[in-house]
């Protein structure tokens, strides 16, 4: 089916890219597109093929060689991109963001500028640094008008549920999505990317698909995998991507251990990274336990008290997610946001928002639905009206922030359309 789609992808665009990081679900998309561009001599128009990498600096030596010999293939035109483009620091929340290879940080560099580095791209701002764009809103820089161009990426749904929304928006073609940038994400220089399209021929694949193709079919790969391998990371959790964003953030341990040599220079790359590194896996950045409420404050106040640590710049968006979620949630329920049981319906709880104040989650990767217990709705109706008999019984219902009186009998809020039926 990968190859059916990519195939269909290349013959109905006029030019191809394949986005390429290093990394294993980039390298099966990639292996596929040669695949097929080899054996049908129809669609050779797109070779040597267009890959397109953009070195993030603070990544292991074993990612750029595999790149390099990526680049070796007669079959292949690697553009090694070398850019300052906007990343998340989720290190420090006073320092948000943070710029590979940008130029007024070249005493910190986590490695020497590659030889093959491209460090210029028409319409991509060097200065002011608060207007480099980010790598997916500069995708369309790559492909200007009048063509039609294909970027064929790694997004698989088994990674997030975001991703996997990306590809049930449609019943037919469903893994190929018009380029956009989101208003809400709109950067001053941005390219609206009038004529690119993002294909995901490897959408519905699982991480064992991945390293069974690659060992059938003896593909080359990215040996840092080797390294995490025998350092006891299962294969869900190797990344080869830098560690200061939100979600990698929990496996800077990782580099420490796998890869010394770049993890020497990553210590002083970024602000926060020394303490990120010692708890970036407890309550000080999210991760495991939280911090208590002290008792008596409202839990608005609690969230705002976690915001308002976040640096002016970034705190309004922190604060306009928070609303969103909750907004959502009001949507759908007149019932009251509880402490630590998610809602049945809407998957919330206030533990989620002091999750989101603590770490911003920029990219809105974390989803309040991934708690839901759909197949032990029950169950959750149960956990969900005991916290909140609780909460009545203990007087601490005012500080839920509810827009609206309490329930008076909590087990009585269950809506018939939501329970489950009596076996």
């Amino acid at each position: 089916m990968a190859l059916e789609r990519t195939a269909y992808v290349l013959d109905n665009h006029d030019k191809a890219i394949v986005s390429f990081s290093g990394g294993k679900d980039s390298t099966a998309v990639l292996n596929i597109a040669l695949e097929v561009l080899n054996r049908e001599r129809s669609l050779r128009r797109h070779l040597p093929l267009r890959v397109a990498f953009f070195d993030e600096e603070a990544i292991p030596q074993e990612t750029e060689d595999y790149v390099r010999r990526v680049a070796e293939r007669d079959d292949v035109a690697l553009e090694w991109y070398c850019l300052p483009v906007q990343h998340r620091n989720a290190c420090s929340r006073k320092s948000p963001h943070w710029w590979p290879w940008a130029p007024e940080d070249e005493a910190k560099w986590c490695r020497p500028l590659p030889p093959e580095a491209i460090t210029a791209l028409p319409g991509f701002p060097i200065w002011p640094a608060e207007e480099r764009l980010t790598i997916p809103n500069l995708n369309g820089l790559l492909a200007p008008p009048p063509h039609t161009t294909a970027m064929l990426m790694g997004i698989r749904a088994q990674e997030s549920l975001t991703r996997a929304h990306a590809v049930r928006l449609r019943s037919i073609d469903n893994y190929i999505v018009k380029y956009r940038i989101k208003s809400k994400d709109r950067q001053a220089a941005a390219y609206d990317g009038g004529n690119l399209w993002k294909a995901y021929p490897v959408y519905d694949w699982r991480t064992e698909d991945v390293w069974a193709a690659a060992r059938l079919h003896g593909w080359d790969y990215n040996k840092a995998y080797d390294l995490m391998e025998m350092a006891g990371i299962g294969p869900g959790g190797q990344r080869c991507s830098p560690a200061f964003g939100e979600e990698p953030l929990q496996k800077i341990h990782m580099y420490a251990q796998c890869f010394p040599d770049v993890w020497a220079r990553m210590a002083e790359r970024v602000p926060g990274i020394g303490a990120a590194h010692r708890y970036a896996r407890t309550e000080l950045y999210g991760y495991g336990g939280k911090p208590p409420k002290p008792a008596g404050q409202p839990w608005p106040d609690f969230i705002a008290h976690y915001v308002h640590k976040h640096g002016e710049h970034v705190r309004p968006k922190v604060a306009a997610r928070i609303a969103q979620v909750i907004s959502r949630h009001y949507r759908k329920t007149t019932h009251p946001i509880l402490p630590k049981a998610p809602h049945p319906v809407t998957g919330l709880n206030w533990s989620f928002l002091l999750t989101l104040a603590m770490r911003g989650d920029f990219k809105e990767r974390r989803q309040e639905s991934n708690q839901l217990m759909t197949k032990h709705k029950d169950e959750q109706w149960r956990q969900y009206t005991a916290e909140l008999a609780q909460i009545l019984t203990d007087g601490t219902g005012r500080e839920l922030g509810h827009p609206r009186p309490l329930p008076t009998d909590p087990h009585a809020i269950v809506p018939d359309e939501h329970k489950e039926p009596t076996p």
